[in-house]
Protein backbone atom coordinates (compact mmCIF):
# COMPACT_ATOMS: atom_id res chain seq x y z
CA UNK A 1 0.00 0.00 0.00
CA UNK A 2 0.71 3.71 -0.01
CA UNK A 3 2.91 5.41 2.41
CA UNK A 4 0.82 6.83 4.96
CA UNK A 5 1.28 9.73 7.57
CA UNK A 6 -0.78 10.98 10.08
CA UNK A 7 -0.52 14.39 10.73
CA UNK A 8 -3.18 17.32 13.08
CA UNK A 9 -3.48 20.67 11.48
CA UNK A 10 -2.33 23.04 13.98
CA UNK A 11 -3.38 27.09 14.31
CA UNK A 12 -0.26 27.98 12.96
CA UNK A 13 -0.99 26.00 9.87
CA UNK A 14 -3.51 28.68 9.28
CA UNK A 15 -4.50 32.10 7.60
CA UNK A 16 -6.93 34.62 8.86
CA UNK A 17 -9.70 32.75 7.59
CA UNK A 18 -9.08 30.11 9.70
CA UNK A 19 -8.44 27.56 7.31
CA UNK A 20 -4.70 25.75 5.95
CA UNK A 21 -2.70 28.48 4.62
CA UNK A 22 -1.86 27.02 0.99
CA UNK A 23 2.13 26.92 1.22
CA UNK A 24 1.89 25.18 4.35
CA UNK A 25 0.31 22.08 2.32
CA UNK A 26 3.08 21.20 0.43
CA UNK A 27 4.76 21.38 3.77
CA UNK A 28 2.63 18.99 5.45
CA UNK A 29 3.35 16.87 2.29
CA UNK A 30 7.43 17.64 2.59
CA UNK A 31 7.04 16.05 6.07
CA UNK A 32 5.19 13.06 4.86
CA UNK A 33 7.85 12.32 2.21
CA UNK A 34 10.59 12.72 4.87
CA UNK A 35 9.12 9.87 7.04
CA UNK A 36 8.86 7.71 4.01
CA UNK A 37 12.31 8.35 3.88
CA UNK A 38 12.92 7.38 7.45
CA UNK A 39 10.68 4.22 7.34
CA UNK A 40 12.85 2.91 4.45
CA UNK A 41 15.71 3.55 6.92
CA UNK A 42 17.26 6.26 4.76
CA UNK A 43 19.17 8.18 7.78
CA UNK A 44 17.45 12.35 7.14
CA UNK A 45 20.67 14.06 8.57
CA UNK A 46 22.85 11.90 5.82
CA UNK A 47 19.72 12.69 3.13
CA UNK A 48 19.54 16.15 3.57
CA UNK A 49 23.36 17.41 4.80
CA UNK A 50 24.94 14.89 2.18
CA UNK A 51 27.60 17.51 0.23
CA UNK A 52 27.82 15.04 -2.78
CA UNK A 53 23.85 14.57 -3.88
CA UNK A 54 20.53 16.89 -3.73
CA UNK A 55 17.00 16.19 -4.39
CA UNK A 56 15.63 19.87 -5.35
CA UNK A 57 11.69 20.11 -6.24
CA UNK A 58 11.73 21.63 -9.81
CA UNK A 59 7.67 21.54 -9.90
CA UNK A 60 5.58 21.13 -7.42
CA UNK A 61 1.59 21.78 -7.03
CA UNK A 62 -1.46 21.52 -5.19
CA UNK A 63 -5.44 21.01 -6.36
CA UNK A 64 -7.57 22.26 -2.90
CA UNK A 65 -10.66 19.98 -3.13
CA UNK A 66 -11.94 21.35 0.45
CA UNK A 67 -10.81 23.59 3.20
CA UNK A 68 -8.88 21.91 6.04
CA UNK A 69 -8.90 23.42 9.60
CA UNK A 70 -7.72 23.66 13.07
CA UNK A 71 -7.85 20.39 14.50
CA UNK A 72 -8.17 18.09 11.65
CA UNK A 73 -6.77 14.94 11.44
CA UNK A 74 -5.05 14.73 8.49
CA UNK A 75 -4.11 11.40 6.30
CA UNK A 76 -1.22 12.23 3.70
CA UNK A 77 -1.10 8.76 1.75
CA UNK A 78 1.83 9.26 -0.87
CA UNK A 79 3.45 7.33 -4.10
CA UNK A 80 6.92 8.26 -5.21
CA UNK A 81 7.62 7.08 -8.89
CA UNK A 82 10.17 6.96 -11.04
CA UNK A 83 10.22 9.00 -13.99
CA UNK A 84 13.87 8.71 -15.51
CA UNK A 85 17.23 8.05 -14.51
CA UNK A 86 17.37 11.27 -12.80
CA UNK A 87 14.02 12.20 -11.80
CA UNK A 88 11.31 11.22 -9.68
CA UNK A 89 7.76 12.36 -8.89
CA UNK A 90 5.49 12.38 -5.47
CA UNK A 91 1.95 11.89 -5.77
CA UNK A 92 0.13 13.04 -2.21
CA UNK A 93 -3.45 12.57 -1.57
CA UNK A 94 -5.07 14.22 1.66
CA UNK A 95 -7.92 12.77 3.42
CA UNK A 96 -9.85 14.18 6.44
CA UNK A 97 -12.35 11.56 7.84
CA UNK A 98 -12.09 9.38 4.03
CA UNK A 99 -12.87 12.52 2.10
CA UNK A 100 -10.30 13.33 0.05
CA UNK A 101 -8.87 17.16 0.59
CA UNK A 102 -5.80 17.84 -1.43
CA UNK A 103 -3.80 16.13 -3.91
CA UNK A 104 -0.60 17.17 -5.17
CA UNK A 105 2.79 16.39 -6.45
CA UNK A 106 6.49 17.15 -6.17
CA UNK A 107 9.17 16.48 -8.72
CA UNK A 108 12.56 16.19 -8.06
CA UNK A 109 15.87 15.72 -9.73
CA UNK A 110 19.00 14.53 -8.66
CA UNK A 111 22.01 16.75 -8.73
CA UNK A 112 25.70 16.98 -8.13
CA UNK A 113 25.65 19.29 -5.04
CA UNK A 114 28.80 21.09 -5.85
CA UNK A 115 28.29 21.47 -9.80
CA UNK A 116 24.53 21.25 -9.82
CA UNK A 117 24.59 19.16 -13.33
CA UNK A 118 22.36 16.35 -13.10
CA UNK A 119 22.93 12.83 -11.82
CA UNK A 120 21.54 9.71 -11.67
CA UNK A 121 19.29 8.76 -8.77
CA UNK A 122 21.65 6.95 -6.24
CA UNK A 123 20.76 2.97 -5.43
CA UNK A 124 19.27 3.83 -1.78
CA UNK A 125 16.53 6.49 -3.49
CA UNK A 126 15.89 3.64 -6.33
CA UNK A 127 14.99 1.09 -3.76
CA UNK A 128 12.76 3.53 -1.81
CA UNK A 129 11.05 4.34 -4.93
CA UNK A 130 10.81 0.95 -6.12
CA UNK A 131 9.66 -0.26 -2.79
CA UNK A 132 6.76 2.13 -2.44
CA UNK A 133 5.07 1.83 -5.86
CA UNK A 134 5.33 -1.47 -5.90
CA UNK A 135 3.21 -1.37 -2.35
CA UNK A 136 0.92 0.97 -4.04
CA UNK A 137 0.42 -0.76 -7.17
CA UNK A 138 -0.35 -3.92 -4.90
CA UNK A 139 -2.50 -2.28 -2.76
CA UNK A 140 -4.66 -0.96 -6.16
CA UNK A 141 -4.82 -4.26 -7.34
CA UNK A 142 -6.41 -5.35 -3.66
CA UNK A 143 -8.72 -2.44 -3.96
CA UNK A 144 -10.00 -3.27 -7.36
CA UNK A 145 -10.41 -6.52 -6.82
CA UNK A 146 -12.98 -5.75 -3.40
CA UNK A 147 -15.37 -3.14 -5.61
CA UNK A 148 -15.84 -5.89 -7.88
Amino acid sequence: MSFTYNRTVRFQNTDAAGVVYFANVLGICHEAYEESLEASSINLKDFFTNPSVAFPIVHASVDFLRPMFVGDKLLISLIPQKIGGDKFEISYEITVAEVVVAKAITRHVCIDASSRSKQELPEEIIQWLETNHRDAESAERRKSREIM
